[in-house]
């Protein structure tokens, strides 16, 4: 089953990884261990583990469009876990199947649905036009991301490629529901998702017409680097992206960017006021 991984999979990749991120996501996984264990002991089908994951994403939906965005974090919080040990579960009940690899994707795709179309309610709700169009069309590219990787793979061997994959999406959503940014949030999606498509689509032609992957020597090299993402998770230049995407989320004024749900200064407002 195809399946949401918060970090790398083994042990020795956190050794040679030990990143800023590859060390929260390896703090995660202790908790995780002892909710599989739970449920391979009580022999849960990892079906089923996927099923209430995506029920619970649609009540984070809801939370996310009543304006109840500290619940909307811990709702999401708890679907994500169903979502992150499904497939560990099949694995350890030898329940892996192609349907449930299918059953995973499709289900995975209302769960990417839900959470912008709550927010695209909540917008609405407060006659804000504008950011109902920025929820949308954040909603489009992160579907057009994952259905341009699943196109292109039916023609060539691998498209993992674009930074703004699911994962990056889910911890995007609970951060800023978690601290009222959703607006900043949802244009960071909205751009690196649209910049993901492009790099799927990009990296698909560059394949099928045998031409050279862009150089990453030099400034020129430095920009593809960052604007044509082909870096692992739990790397330096992860780090660094991580970094400057969360510096735009937590120091940007909410004024600056109009949010609906946010106001004040932020940190940026308050360090110039400051001086």
């Amino acid at each position: 089953m195809a399946r949401f991984h918060f970090v790398p999979q083994t042990q020795t990749e956190y050794t040679h990884r030990m990143t800023f991120t590859g060390a929260i996501g390896a703090a995660c996984l202790y908790p995780l261990r002892a909710i599989i264990r739970l449920c391979v002991a009580l022999r849960i089908h990892p079906n089923t583990l996927t099923l209430i994951g995506v029920l619970v994403n649609v009540l984070a939906a809801f939370a996310l469009g009543t304006q109840h965005f500290r619940w909307a974090f811990v709702i999401i919080l708890v679907a994500n876990i169903f979502d992150f040990i499904d497939g560990k579960v099949a694995h350890e009940l030898q329940l892996q199947s192609q349907f449930g690899a299918f059953w995973d994707s499709t289900l995975d795709r209302f769960s990417d649905l839900a959470l912008p179309t709550g927010l695209i309610y909540l917008y609405s709700k407060l006659g804000r036009t504008d950011y109902v169009m920025v929820a949308a069309l954040a909603l489009i590219f992160s579907i057009m991301t994952s259905y341009a990787r699943a196109r292109a793979e039916s023609l060539v061997e691998k498209c993992k490629v674009g930074f703004m994959e699911r994962p990056e999406r889910i911890v995007l959503f609970i951060i800023g529901a978690g601290t009222n940014r959703m607006a900043a949030v949802l244009w960071v999606i909205f751009i690196l998702s649209f910049i993901a498509v492009w790099n799927r689509n990009y990296y698909t032609y560059l394949v099928l017409n045998k031409k050279p992957m862009p150089t990453r020597q030099g400034v020129r090299g430095f920009f593809n680097r960052a604007f044509f993402w082909t870096d692992e998770r739990a790397t330096i230049p992860y780090d660094l992206w991580v970094i400057a995407i969360l510096s735009f989320i937590w120091l940007t004024p909410p004024d600056w960017i109009g949010d609906p749900t946010a106001s004040g200064p932020g940190l940026i407002g308050l360090i110039a006021s400051a001086l």
